[in-house]
C-alpha cells in the first residue's frame, strides 16, 4: 500500500508542473483576448521607430544623458513597486533598465504596463538618465506592446541549460543566453572579415552549383536527390573545388566561394552533415603561397575578432602570433609514432608495420594510405599549436600536383590547431593526362565499394585540356574556424540550426 501511495504522489508531482503551465498558457491567451477586445491588438502593429540600442546608450552616456531615445526589445524582468516600477529590455546587442512611473506614463498606460508579462516585446520612448543607485536607464514616457508572449520563457535564474532544447529551439537559446548571441554575432563578423581580407588581395567572390551530376573534390559520400523537371538523379555538392577551378581555367585568376556543402556522414562534436566551407583558388602560385595566405588570414581574424593573435581555446593558449610550424607528414609520423616511412618502400612493408603497431587498414590500402592512417592514429591530436602538415602521399590526394623531387608525394598541406584539421590546401594538379589516370584509380576504388571515392568528371577534364595555369587552392571549414575563435567546444554551438534527429510523437 505504501508503494502505491508513493507512486501516486510521484504522478501528482509530475502532473502539477504541467497543470501550472497549462494555467499560465490560459492566462496569457486571456490577456491577449482582452487586449484585442479593447482594440489594442499588438499583432496589428507593423513598425516601430527604434533609434538606439542598449550599448549605444550605455557607452555614450555623457552625450546621451537627458536626450530622448526610442528603444525596442524583449522584456526580461519586471519589478512593480506601487507608483513606480522597473523593467529590463533586451535588444540585439544587450539590455538596459527602464524606469516606469505612473506620473510620467499616465494612469491607464501604467495599468497596462503592470499587466505585461516577461517575454513580451515592447517599444519604449523616454529620456536617458542615471538612477540613484547609479544605473544608466531610460525614463519611460511612452510604452507600446509590440508582440505578446504566449509561452513563458525558461526561469531566468537557471537559464536554458538543456543542450538538446538549446539546439532544437535556438530562438530560446539566443533569448536566454547572452554568450550564445555573442557567438553568432562573432560568426557573422568572422565571415565579414574574411571577405574584407580577400577583397584586399584582389579575390573575387563567386557562386557555383549546389545540385551537381558528379559530386567531386573531396572524399565523402554525397546526398542524392531527383530533379523532376529534367528527370535526372543529381547529388548535393560535397565540395566547391571543381567548379571554382573551371573559373580559374576561364581566366578569373583569383576566386573564392563561401557556401554550404553536404556530406552524408555522422554527427559528432566536429562534424555536421551540412556545413559551411570556403574554398579559394589563386593562379600563378602554389601551396607555399597558400600557407602564407592562411597564416596571415588566421592571424588577422584573431586580432580583429578576439583582439589578439594569442587566444585561449578550451583552457589552452593558442599562439598565432609566432610563425606557424611546418612538418612533413612522414616526419610527423617518425616523431610521434617512431616509424620512418622513408625506410618503408612497398605496400606489403607498410601493411606489416601497420599490423605490428595495431593500426587498422583495409585490403585496398597502399603505402600512402597507411602513412595517413599512422598520422591520424599517432600524430593528429598532438598538433596543438598551429602546424602545417605538408607533403602528403599521392594516394590520398587525387587532385594535387606531385612534388618534382619525389613523385610519391604531393604539394599539399593541412593546418592543424588544437589537434584539429582547420584547412586543406594544394598546389593544384593542372596536368589533364595525370588527372585522368588518378580519376581512373578513384573509379576503381568506387567499383570496389568505396562510397567516398571520386568519380571521373569528363567535363572537368575537358576544361583542364583547354589549359589550366599553375594554381594554389585551399578549403577552410568555417564552422571549425568559428569554434576556435569563439572558444566553442562543439560544432553545434556555432551552427544556428544544426542537424538533429526528429522527435517521434
Amino acid at each position: 500500500m505504501a508503494d502505491q501511495n508513493n507512486q501516486n504522489q510521484g504522478q501528482q508531482k509530475k502532473q502539477k508542473p504541467q497543470q501550472d503551465m497549462n494555467q499560465l498558457l490560459k492566462v496569457r491567451r486571456e490577456k491577449l483576448a482582452n487586449l484585442q477586445a479593447e482594440g489594442n491588438d499588438p499583432f496589428v502593429i507593423t513598425t516601430y521607430d527604434q533609434t538606439h540600442h542598449a550599448p549605444q546608450i550605455k557607452e555614450h552616456f555623457e552625450e546621451m544623458e537627458g536626450k530622448d531615445v526610442s528603444i525596442a526589445g524583449r522584456m526580461m524582468s519586471k519589478r512593480v513597486m506601487g507608483k513606480a516600477s522597473f523593467c529590463n529590455i533586451q535588444d540585439r546587442y544587450g539590455n538596459i533598465q527602464v524606469y516606469v512611473a505612473r506620473d510620467s506614463l499616465g494612469e491607464d498606460p501604467y495599468k497596462a504596463f503592470k499587466k505585461m508579462d516577461i517575454g513580451d516585446i515592447v517599444g519604449v520612448k523616454g529620456f536617458v538618465f542615471r538612477t540613484k543607485m547609479g544605473e544608466i536607464s531610460v525614463h519611460a514616457t511612452q510604452l507600446t506592446l509590440l508582440s505578446k508572449n504566449l509561452i513563458p520563457l525558461p526561469e531566468k535564474f537557471h537559464g536554458l541549460q538543456d543542450t538538446d532544447i538549446r539546439y532544437r529551439q535556438r530562438y530560446l537559446d539566443l533569448i536566454m543566453n547572452a554568450e550564445v548571441r555573442d557567438t553568432f554575432m562573432k560568426r557573422s563578423q568572422i565571415i565579414s572579415e574574411i571577405r574584407k581580407f580577400l577583397d584586399e588581395r584582389d579575390f573575387m567572390e563567386v557562386e557555383t552549383p549546389m545540385l551537381v551530376p558528379n559530386a567531386g573534390g573531396a572524399a565523402a559520400r554525397p546526398f542524392e536527390t531527383h530533379y523532376n523537371a529534367l528527370d535526372e538523379d543529381v547529388k548535393l555538392r560535397i565540395s566547391l573545388e571543381l567548379y571554382l577551378k573551371r573559373l580559374i581555367i576561364g581566366g578569373m585568376e583569383r576566386v573564392y566561394e563561401i557556401g554550404r556543402v553536404f556530406r552524408n556522414e555522422g554527427v559528432d562534436t566536429r562534424h555536421n552533415p551540412e556545413f559551411t566551407l570556403m574554398e579559394l583558388y589563386q593562379a600563378y602560385t602554389d601551396y607555399n603561397g597558400m600557407m602564407e595566405l592562411t597564416e596571415s588570414m588566421f592571424r588577422h581574424l584573431a586580432n580583429k575578432v578576439c583582439g589578439s593573435a594569442k587566444i585561449t581555446y578550451q583552457g589552452t593558449e593558442i599562439d598565432m602570433e609566432k610563425p606557424f610550424k611546418r612538418l612533413s607528414m612522414i616526419d610527423a609520423v617518425k616523431e610521434y609514432a617512431g616509424v620512418d616511412f622513408n625506410e618503408i618502400h612497398t605496400d606489403e612493408e607498410a601493411k606489416a608495420i601497420a599490423k605490428e603497431k595495431h593500426v587498422e587498414y583495409e585490403e585496398h590500402h597502399k603505402r600512402g594510405d597507411i602513412i595517413n592512417l599512422f598520422f591520424d592514429e599517432f600524430c593528429e591530436d598532438k598538433m596543438i599549436q598551429p602546424t602545417f602538415i605538408i607533403d602528403h602521399p599521392v594516394e590520398i590526394s587525387p587532385l594535387t600536383k606531385r612534388k618534382p623531387d619525389d613523385p610519391s608525394l604531393v604539394e599539399r598541406f593541412e593546418l592543424y590547431i588544437y589537434g584539429r584539421e582547420m584547412c586543406n590546401a594544394y598546389s593544384e594538379l593542372n596536368d589533364p593526362i595525370d588527372q585522368r589516370e588518378r580519376f581512373k584509380a578513384q573509379d576503381a576504388l568506387a567499383e570496389a565499394g568505396d562510397e567516398e571515392a571520386n568519380h571521373t568528371d569528363e567535363d572537368f577534364l575537358h576544361a583542364m585540356e583547354i589549359g589550366m595555369p599553375p594554381t594554389g587552392g585551399i578549403g577552410y571549414g568555417i564552422d571549425r574556424l568559428v569554434m576556435l575563435l569563439t572558444d566553442s567546444p562543439a560544432i553545434r554551438d556555432v551552427i544556428a540550426f544544426p542537424t538533429m534527429k526528429s522527435i517521434k510523437e
